[in-house]
């Protein structure tokens, strides 16, 4: 049977060194699971992969779309479900956000996707009449979902009102939680540092993207800035600074605030999966051989 190796963390943790090694050592490609990263507009906010990166392993989902192209974990999943049959074994799959791998290790719920006309009609009600009037019609629409939900999550209450609108159906509905069946064998790694060590990684990493030119790359991304791919940490810190809500200093304390927010946020996503094996990216050696039992 195939095996698809997973390497996943939090960010700045150093998934994609540890990634590309792995990649040539295997002689395999790297597929990518950043839901950022897979935009070529943002390159120095979302750390990918350099250049140099890029010609050691070969690697997919990689700046192959544009910020305004619609995308989600379902449409990733199929994606990569799509490839696999045309890469050697084993399968490399390396990122680090939590819904598009288990998009493809468990699959995801057939959601579908929604008209054009659904989305830009909720996104002009949530800018005009606010996130209480779209709870309100959640409420009525879908009860169960409603009382679960996290109501300040305006991306979730639009989300589950686009289904409802579309479809005609609840949101909830369409929620079944079965794990799908593979016909590869998943072998999950995550990487991980003292916490205080991570947290120096990701504010070098902060300070370094600013001397790499992340306010640039906002301010040329600063005229599409409603569109979701810009609704990241990084950019919508920086969008503020240019409204002259905060100043430079106080935007980068804020990316760095937020990149930790996430950090944890990642971690606690990963601890409730068992059937993840921990290592200290240091522990090269030892990942190898634990990936070596499966090849």
């Amino acid at each position: 049977m195939a095996t698809l190796i997973v390497i996943t963390g939090p960010t700045a943790v150093g998934k994609t060194a540890l990634t590309v090694r792995l990649a040539r050592h295997f002689g395999i490609p790297v597929i990518n699971a950043d839901s950022r990263q897979i935009y070529r507009e943002l390159q120095i906010g979302t750390a990918s992969p350099t250049d140099e990166e890029l010609r050691q392993a070969r690697h997919y989902f990689v700046g192959t779309l544009s910020i305004g192209d619609y995308y989600n974990a379902s449409m990733y999943e199929q994606d990569v479900l799509a490839l696999l049959p045309q890469l050697s074994t084993p399968y490399l799959l390396s990122g680090g956000s939590m819904m598009y791998i288990d998009a493809v290790c468990n699959g995801i719920d057939d959601i579908p996707t929604i008209r054009d006309d659904i989305r830009d009609e909720l996104k002009h009600r949530y800018a005009t009449e606010g996130l209480d009037a779209l709870c309100a019609q959640l409420k009525q629409l879908d009860p169960e979902h409603y009382a679960n939900i996290d109501r300040q999550n305006y991306r979730r209450v639009i989300h589950a009102l686009e289904i409802c609108l579309q479809t005609g159906r609840t949101y909830t509905s369409f929620r079944t939680n079965r794990k799908k069946q593979r016909p590869f064998r998943i072998v999950k790694i995550a990487l991980n540092r003292e916490r205080q060590e991570l947290y120096d990684r990701i504010n070098r990493r902060v300070d370094d993207m600013m001397r790499r030119g992340l306010l640039q790359e906002a301010e040329r991304l600063y005229p599409q800035r409603t569109l979701n791919a810009l609704n990241t940490v990084g950019y919508k810190e920086l969008f503020d600074y240019i409204d002259g809500r905060w100043t430079l200093h106080e935007a980068v304390e804020r990316i760095k605030g937020n990149t930790r927010r996430y950090a944890r946020k990642q971690l606690t996503w990963y601890k409730r999966d068992a059937d993840i094996a921990w290592f200290h990216p240091d522990q090269e050696e030892d990942i190898m051989k634990y990936v070596s039992q499966y090849e």
